[in-house]
């Protein structure tokens, strides 16, 4: 499987599943790179600490820094309290290790169940273009499936530990890999791979126009409120979204969005809107501002 990235030092996020150890596999046989390991234990199962030991134990064997931490979430964890301590875990290893970037073993299975999971959460066009690499994030096996990455462990004798949560269909992203995937023929994920690709290029283009747009009439936590109500109300939708990113903002979706858009747009002054809880929206006669909770 070959795969291109640039030679550099990278943080390898790894939890012992077949897609990542076979991410290592192929990144650890090129000379030009300069590894680091990184394993999170989320503490959602009793018997994950073998996933620990399984990644630690392929480092050594390759002479390869390793690095963990414990997240002690619990066993009712949702899966997104779970990505954002990964996420937060693995961004503090790359800062602390100078890393250019951190590199994940997402495929194209994974590509079109978080587009799924997006679609019916209402994230529109940005959830058809989703899990971009990006300046932070580079996903490398993107482009191949899941049966490509299995038989590869197989023809390489890659051990693997297999996750028994990930057979737990109470989870959204579960129920589709598991009840949904397997019902697309072969011609259904190829045209809505396409269409991820389409609207991948379509979100480039929009986000262009967006920085262009959010320059000229904001800062970074305050928006003109006379321009912003002046703006045709999907545009004004793009731009609340985009400035909330830019604002570190997590969970993102169609439903804060529009109240936020709705709260800025009609609100009398000094209207104080939650936007989630480290940060509220303060609607002032002449600006909308983004500020924290707690001063």
């Amino acid at each position: 499987m070959d795969i291109t990235i640039a030679p550099g030092r990278y943080v390898v996020a790894v939890s012992g599943g077949v897609d990542s150890m076979v991410l290592l596999d192929i990144l650890r046989q090129n000379p030009d790179l300069e590894l680091l390991v990184a394993h999170f234990d989320h503490g959602i199962r009793t018997d994950s600490s073998k996933d620990r030991q399984l990644v630690q134990k392929k480092a050594n064997e390759h002479g390869l820094k390793f690095v963990y931490d414990e997240g002690n979430l619990g066993l009712d964890a949702s899966e997104a309290k779970a990505r954002d301590a990964r996420y937060d875990f693995l961004y503090k290893v790359r800062s602390a290790s100078r890393s250019s970037r951190i590199v994940t073993a997402h495929h194209q299975d994974d590509l079109i169940e978080t587009v799924i999971i997006n679609i019916i959460r209402g994230t529109g066009h940005r959830g058809l273009s989703s899990m971009r690499s990006n300046g932070m994030i580079y996903r490398p096996l993107i482009e191949f499936n899941k049966e490509e990455l299995v038989s590869y462990a197989y023809k390489n004798n890659i051990k693997w530990s297999e996750d028994p949560t990930n057979q737990d269909t109470k989870y959204l992203r579960n129920y589709i890999r598991h009840n949904i995937i397997p019902n697309l023929s072969s011609d259904d994920k190829k045209r809505l791979l396409e269409n991820i690709n389409n609207a991948q290029k379509l979100r480039s283009e929009i986000e262009e126009h967006l920085t262009s747009l959010l320059h000229r009439q904001t800062s970074l936590n305050m928006i003109n409120r006379h321009w912003f109500i002046m703006l045709p109300y999907n545009v004004a939708n793009e731009v609340m979204a985009e400035w909330l990113k830019r604002n570190s903002i997590k969970n993102v979706n169609r439903k804060l969005v529009e109240n936020l858009v709705n709260i800025a747009r009609v609100s009398q002054p000094n209207r104080v809107a939650d936007i989630d809880k480290q940060s509220i929206l303060e609607v002032k006669r002449d600006y909308i501002k983004i500020t924290p909770r707690y001063r």
